[in-house]
């Protein structure tokens, strides 16, 4: 039986020689090596397809990068065009509506200017006819005043008249009754005839004289009354006239408004877009080689060991 000595075999020596294959090493050593180097092989290649795979990641990375980063620009730059468009559309539209409003309200001073003038004028011509009306009231109040006052003088008058004739009536039959008195027999009867006919014609002049006097007092006082009626008449004529009309002030000229401050829009810039994460393309090579190489040095201890 194989007796196991840690100090000259080794687990895989036991094991060979236990298997009965330790005559058979040196072809198993051959295609160990053999096999070292296609797995070294495959190991370099693999890395170097990684890295063309890398390298064409990173290919469309960039050019998906720069499109975006083109397209990005491209929008900023359409729309700092519709902003300017839009700016230059509002000073158009602003100095439209500004020349629009100015000439509204140029117009309409002028045509509220006009229809003040024009209220003004009929408010005179009102006014004109209102003192020409009054003033003709004046003159018939005048001409009545003075018809009334005739006519009460006319009035005093035929009283005055009246009573010079009763006075002369009453004389002519004051002096026939005398007269008459003078035929009678002489003595105490005549006298007393002629004293009675004096005292009548007497006491006849005291009645005629009040009754002129009150109808002179009376026409005095008619008068007064016509003087006072007319007063009141053409007191109520001015009161009724109208007042002087005034001219109101001018209505004041439409003035400009301050002129709209204009700000340019701020300038669009092309959004951030973020640089692509690159990947390494020398690292599977790297790798590659690495795993080639460990194949390599195993193959290498293998033939050492057991060549």
């Amino acid at each position: 039986m194989f007796e196991f000595n840690p100090k000259k075999h080794s687990l895989l020596d036991e094991q060979l020689a236990e298997s009965g294959l330790e005559m058979h090493i040196a072809p198993l050593i051959g295609l160990a090596i053999g096999a070292s180097a296609v797995s070294a092989g495959a190991s370099v290649i693999g890395g170097i397809s990684q890295s063309q795979s890398a390298a064409e990641a990173n290919s469309r990375a960039q050019e998906n990068y720069e499109a975006q980063k083109r397209a990005a620009e491209a929008a900023a730059s359409r729309q700092n065009e519709y902003n300017k468009q839009v700016f230059e559309a509002d000073k158009e539209n602003y100095r439209r509506q500004r020349a629009y409003e100015w000439e509204t309200a140029v117009k309409s001073w002028q045509y509220q200017s006009e229809i003040q003038d024009f209220q003004y004028l009929q408010t005179a011509k009102q006014y004109l006819g209102s003192v020409e009306n009054t003033e003709q009231q004046l003159v018939y109040n005048s001409i009545a005043a003075r018809q009334a006052q005739e006519s009460e003088q006319a009035s005093l008058n035929e009283i005055m008249v009246q009573d010079a004739f009763q006075r002369e009536g009453m004389l002519i039959e004051s002096l026939q009754r005398e007269g008459q008195a003078s035929l009678l027999q002489a003595g105490g009867s005549r006298s007393k005839a002629i004293q009675a006919t004096v005292a009548d014609l007497g006491r006849n002049s005291a009645i005629l004289r009040a009754s002129l006097i009150s109808a002179g007092q009376q026409s005095e006082r008619n008068m007064r009354d016509i003087a006072l009626s007319r007063y009141a008449d053409d007191i109520k004529a001015k009161a009724a006239m109208m007042i002087k009309p005034e001219r109101l002030p001018d209505i004041p000229s439409p003035i400009p408004p301050p002129e709209r401050i204009f700000v340019e829009p701020m300038q669009a810039t092309a959004d951030y877009i973020p640089a692509p994460i690159r990947q390494n393309t020398f690292a599977p090579i790297m790798a590659g080689i690495s795993n080639a190489a460990g194949s390599v040095s195993q193959a290498a201890m293998f033939a050492k060991k057991y060549g």
